[in-house]
């Protein structure tokens, strides 16, 4: 992926969308770590009487922290492509 100068990018998006990379990265880390506590700790939740591998649940957060990720991705290849600014006109009903 290329990444283009933030030269002429407002500092206060260069700064929000670091933190925005360091939540999906945070999130991301902290399904896989629940992911491998519940491997080797056995964790199981119950659920409508049934018994669900802590695994899962820490697979499901770290899809969700993937997701985000790419989201940002996405967000930050189009900040920084144009010269966005907010407009009140965005949010018009239809």
């Amino acid at each position: 992926m290329k990444f283009r100068t933030t030269a002429h990018v407002q500092k206060s998006k260069v700064i929000a969308i670091w933190l925005l990379y360091a939540t999906a990265v945070l999130i991301t880390l902290m399904g896989v770590s629940f992911l491998a506590y519940s491997i080797i700790h056995n964790v199981t939740f119950t659920v409508m009487q049934s018994n669900i591998p802590g695994a899962v649940f820490g697979v499901v957060i770290a899809f969700l922290g993937v997701r985000y990720f790419l989201s940002v991705q996405k967000l930050h290849v189009r900040l920084y492509g144009t010269n966005s600014q907010f407009s009140w006109g965005n949010f018009k009903a239809h």
